[in-house]
């Protein structure tokens, strides 16, 4: 009797001492309130202009997933302290940086963008430019960042006259920036300007042309992806942009906003690559191909791939009439019509019958001396012949070689 007694005591207290802790426990959690929460939020843009639809994945102490919506935003609620990495993805785009480590300690964190771009294609093909007889400049297509000049970002499927510009000779696109040249030798930008190459001083985006700062005797213009390159009725070259390859010719690989002059003269014509540029000397004395910037594949032409921020001559041409430059190799027509490339050649591009990169000037093949005039795309040349005949090699996959299929030619087909 006396041992039932006390388990049933023992027993008793312990049932005490459970329900006094919780209590006390139970009291504790209401002073203090929930585990404190977090949030990760950011956006994506592409070209300055909301991108939606992109997955972003949140890894850390558990790993999620969400999209961006029409504005770009994308969201992540009820994080907890800790180190996460966000990373965005989306087919047939890269982003900038890849991806983002987060630390959250008693914040939210806001503000974790990116910017995103096309892999793999030159976005000058999204809008048109076009010249008229009468000196009036036409716009159509993409126009995220002002690139039509009609004062707004709204796209048109249809040509607009861009207002207040006229007595215009020349006309150059590139990824999201137009340039135009007047017959008063001024030349006049517009659109995307991250990196200067509007040329006005400023990395601010303009809907409307304006003035190139300093240059008043212009004969010619070139746009390559992100810079601008203009050539000078003293043949001096002046480029200003984007200059992470070199590509402006001034010795430095820092972007400039206001013309900086190559360190070169007595040129005559000049093309403008990707991230690459070129010029043409022709005069009595000296007949040259020069090129400075990206070299990755080559296409300066020198027998390297070796960047150069100074202008390197392109190896054994001492002739030409004509240069273009597409997104990774170079071309010239030369006096006696025929047509040679260097550069990248995964598409067949230099027309020589192969996809082997080459560092030195090639001959296009089955053309023989007959062309009057080149140009240079994305992956793919083409080719005017004195016949009128169009030819084309290189990248097909949409059909720009006009041959009636999609598929690569690695030496010149006629156009349909």
């Amino acid at each position: 009797m006396a041992n039932y007694s006390k388990v049933k005591r023992t027993k008793y207290f312990s049932a005490i001492l459970g329900l006094l802790l919780s209590v006390v426990i139970m009291s504790m959690l209401s002073g203090c309130g929930s585990s404190p929460s977090y949030s990760i939020s950011g956006r994506i843009t592409s070209g300055g202009s909301a991108l939606p639809g992109v997955t972003v994945t949140l890894d850390g102490n558990s790993s999620r997933a969400t999209k961006t919506d029409t504005k770009g935003n994308y969201n992540f609620n009820d994080v907890s302290s800790g180190i996460f990495t966000v990373t965005p993805s989306l087919a047939g785009y890269a982003f900038s940086p890849a991806y983002r480590n987060v630390w959250i300690n008693g914040i939210d964190a806001n503000g974790f963008n990116f910017s995103a771009s096309s892999k793999g294609r030159v976005e000058a093909t999204t809008h048109t430019v076009y010249l008229k007889n009468d000196g009036t400049v036409w716009v159509w297509g993409n126009n995220s960042n002002g690139q039509l000049g009609n004062g707004s970002t709204t796209q048109s499927a249809v040509p607009l006259q861009i207002s207040g510009l006229s007595n215009v000779t020349a006309v150059a696109a590139g990824y999201a920036h137009t340039v135009a040249l007047k017959s008063d030798g001024t030349v006049w930008a517009w659109g995307y300007n991250s990196n200067g190459q509007l040329g006005n001083g400023t990395i601010t985006d303009s809907g409307i042309p304006v003035q190139i700062s300093g240059l008043s005797s212009v004969t010619a213009i070139a746009a390559g992806y992100a810079h601008t390159v203009a050539l000078n009725n003293d043949g001096a070259v002046w480029a200003w942009g984007n200059n992470s390859n070199g590509q402006l010719g001034n010795g430095t690989t820092t972007d400039s906003s206001i013309p900086a002059q190559a360190w070169l003269s007595g040129m005559v014509a000049i093309a403008a690559g990707n991230t690459h540029t070129v010029a043409l000397r022709n005069d009595v004395t000296n007949v040259s191909v020069w090129a400075w910037g990206n070299n990755s594949h080559g296409q300066l032409g020198n027998g390297t791939t070796t960047d150069s921020s100074t202008p390197v001559q392109v190896s054994g041409l001492s002739e030409g009439t004509a240069i273009a430059a597409g997104s990774g190799h170079t071309v010239v027509l030369k006096n006696d019509g025929t047509v040679w490339a260097w550069g990248n050649n995964s598409h067949g591009q230099l027309g020589n019958g192969s996809t082997t990169n080459s560092a030195i000037p090639v001959p296009v093949s089955g053309l023989s001396s007959s062309v009057l005039a080149i140009a240079a795309g994305y992956e793919y040349t083409v080719g005017l012949r004195i016949d009128n005949k169009v030819w084309a090699w290189g990248n097909n996959s949409y059909g720009q070689l006009g041959d009636g299929t999609t598929t690569d030619r690695w030496t010149p087909v006629q156009v349909q």
